[in-house]
Parts: structure tokens; C-alpha cells; sequence
């Protein structure tokens, strides 16, 4: 593991959080309302597209870097467009600096968690779409820490715009120098800030200098199985990949291990998934931690099966990553095989989860964006295939 020092931790950081929405950031508004907004402080309309070339096009922060702006407005135009979201606490770099875990510091102080994974033919980037969650999932770090507060639009494009500037600036080894995916797995359940969620998908996918121009086809939004929202978004004329995190074939234990299944059983969330997938014609990623003596029965891998034969999806299945105190332990891997066989022969795409970060706990569950910097107990994203 290799500790990558960022910008110093804010030492008076408030005690109490308060739970308050950042300043507006370009990334907030369409190109539209960004010239609005420049045209109140008395410039030209234009200046709108050129400092948003610079933002999503060039991954430029810095207004000394902005040289086609006169030098007069660099600063006026930086601070009112682009004023400081995401404060860099701490980076830290596995794998030979494939994986790259980054701590942030929101401005009133609560805490979120970006992870930037490296392959041959891409780069992926684990983004938070809240502080906290408040899904309570038991065998999640994230779930135990509870909710502090939506993220607004720009806190979460902002994730993938810096790591995207990370990408372009070869760190990450063997990889391309362009951020290529999106996946909201970090922090927080998406679907719970739908409309925030939405809007950070329509800027990533938009083409500079309104967006970041990345193909919607590489952009996955996960979800616990909040079933209004998932049909909500089946209408949104968006090419997203759809994972619904099940983690259980039968409603008795998907209530103990994802307790909103007490609200929308399992039978409900696939048929609202599988709907999702005939309007969209996205495959949907079935996300299934296996859980040692919990979830990972023979009888319960023929019951998925079952349940998914002959069905638009794919299943993902994960190694269940260690977090304190948890009772939680993974499934041996001759159990994780033969769930794996089973429901293959039942005609289900299946595959295990290639865990990244485990070292710098950086993999899935293991967020909660707690800042010590003697035990490294704070816990990011997750690592998608």
C-alpha cells in the first residue's frame, strides 16, 4: 500500500455537521444557466463555454491555467463558477497504483470516498452519490454509518471529473489516460437522491463543454431495489446498466440483509428490474455478496437461478469484504465455485467480482469515510468488474 499525500486535513473542521447544501457549481446547471449566471456578473455569455471547455474538456481547476480569459475575471469567474466542493484529505494507491482510494472533505465537513480503478483497456471510477446511507444494510460499512445528507450534482460529478484528471495525468500504470466508466457504487444509495443522481448522469454523458462526454452505456447505477425509482428511471431515456444489489433469493433473509426488502419484496424489485430491462434493453448486474452460512446454500443458488432463468441480466457475484467488528465472514471458495456451477447450469451469466482494494479498504462494503489517520479505519467504494 502507498499513502499518496493530498491537501492537509482541515484541523477545525466543525464538530457538529451541518447538514447544508454546497455552493452552485457549473456542473450544477446546463450550459444555459451557466451563461445566465455569468451574464449577472457582467460578462459576456461566452465566458460560460470557456470556462466549462476548461472544467470538462481540459480537466482544468486552476484560473492561472485559463489563458484565454482575460486575467482580470480568471479569479471572479473560477470562484463563482467553480468554487471549492471536494477538499482532498487523503489518497491512498494498491495494486502498484492501479486502485487509488481518495478521502474528501465536503464543506460542512461531512466525509465522502472516491475509488479510481486501473485495467489494460480501461479506468473505471467508484463515485458516492451520498454521505452515509441510510439502507442499513448490516454486512455494509457504509449502511452502519448511517445517512448525513444527499450529495448536490456537482459534489458528485466532481468525484469524476477530478479522478478523470488523475487518468489524464498517466499515474495510473498500464491503463489509459482516460477515465472511460462510471459506477455509482460508493457511498449512499443512488435512488435515494434520484433527481441529483439523474442530473450527474445527463452531465457526465453530455459532450464538452457541457459535460464530460462519456458513452451512457458506461455508466451503471446501483441499487438496494428502490422500486419506484427504478421504473422512474426505466422512463428517463437513458442507456445506463442497472445493478440491483439482491444479495438474497428469498424474502426471509433479503429482509434481514437489505431491511427495504420489508418494504418491496423480492418478487417486486425483479419484476421492476426486469421491466427496466425490456424498455431500456440494458442487461441488468444482479449483485450477490456471499456470506459465508448466510446466503451461499446450494438450495438458495438454485432458487436464484430459478428466479433469473431466461432474463436480460448477468450475475455479479462478491466476495464479502471484511469490515470491524463485523459477524460477517466470507464463503469458502469451493462454496463460492459450486454456487457459481449451479447457476450456470441453470443458463445464468455468472461471474465472481475481481475484488480491487482490499488493502487500502477500498473495496465493496467497506465505505464509511471515517478520518483516522493512525488506524486507517476509513472504509471506500466499491471495486466493479
Amino acid at each position: 500500500m502507498t499513502s499518496l499525500p493530498l491537501i492537509p486535513a482541515i484541523s477545525d473542521a466543525p464538530a457538529a455537521r451541518r447538514a447544508s447544501m454546497p455552493p452552485k457549481h457549473l456542473a450544477d446547471l446546463d450550459l444555459a444557466g451557466r451563461q445566465a449566471l455569468v451574464t449577472e456578473l457582467g460578462e459576456p455569455a461566452f465566458r460560460a463555454k470557456q470556462v466549462s471547455n476548461h472544467y470538462f474538456g481540459r480537466l482544468v481547476r486552476d484560473p492561472q491555467a485559463m489563458t484565454d480569459l482575460p486575467a482580470a475575471t480568471r479569479e471572479r469567474l473560477s470562484e463563482r463558477l467553480m468554487p471549492t466542493l471536494l477538499t482532498p484529505v487523503r489518497e491512498l494507491a494498491c495494486d502498484d497504483g492501479a486502485t487509488r482510494k481518495a478521502l474528501w472533505r465536503l464543506h460542512d465537513g461531512a466525509l465522502v470516498e472516491s475509488v479510481l480503478m486501473g485495467y489494460p483497456d480501461r479506468v473505471t471510477v467508484c463515485i458516492s452519490s451520498q454521505a452515509g446511507c441510510g439502507m442499513a444494510c448490516p454486512f455494509c460499512a457504509t449502511g452502519q454509518a448511517g445517512l448525513t445528507r444527499n450529495l448536490s450534482t456537482a459534489e458528485i460529478v466532481d468525484q469524476a471529473v477530478y479522478m478523470a484528471g488523475v487518468a489524464a495525468s498517466g499515474v495510473v500504470a498500464g491503463s489509459p489516460p482516460r477515465l472511460s466508466r462510471v459506477v455509482f457504487m460508493g457511498m449512499g444509495e443512488p435512488l435515494a437522491n434520484y433527481n441529483r443522481v439523474v442530473a450527474a448522469i445527463r452531465r457526465l454523458v453530455s459532450p464538452a463543454p457541457e459535460g464530460l462526454g462519456l458513452s451512457q452505456r458506461h455508466i451503471t447505477v446501483s441499487t438496494v431495489g428502490l422500486v419506484p425509482a427504478i421504473r422512474r428511471l426505466a422512463s428517463e431515456d437513458l442507456s445506463v446498466t442497472l445493478a440491483l444489489s439482491l444479495h438474497a433469493p428469498d424474502d426471509d433473509l433479503r429482509d434481514e440483509l437489505v431491511p427495504v426488502n420489508q418494504r418491496w419484496k423480492v418478487a417486486e424489485v425483479l419484476d421492476a428490474a426486469w421491466d427496466y430491462a425490456a424498455r431500456t434493453g440494458r442487461r441488468v448486474s444482479i449483485e450477490y455478496a456471499m456470506i459465508k452460512d448466510v446466503n451461499d446454500q446450494p438450495w438458495r443458488a438454485d432458487l436464484l437461478g430459478r428466479l433469473l432463468a431466461g432474463k436480460l441480466t448477468h450475475v455479479n457475484l462478491i466476495p464479502l469484504n471484511p469490515t470491524p467488528g463485523s459477524r460477517w465472514d466470507a464463503s469458502p471458495k469451493p462454496v463460492e465455485r459450486e454456487f457459481v456451477r449451479r447457476l450456470r447450469d441453470a443458463g445464468v451469466s455468472t461471474t465472481v467480482r475481481d475484488t480491487r482494494g482490499r488493502e487500502i479498504d477500498g473495496a465493496c462494503g467497506q465505505l464509511a469515510a471515517a478520518e483516522d489517520n493512525d488506524t486507517n479505519t476509513d472504509r471506500a467504494g466499491e471495486a466493479p468488474a
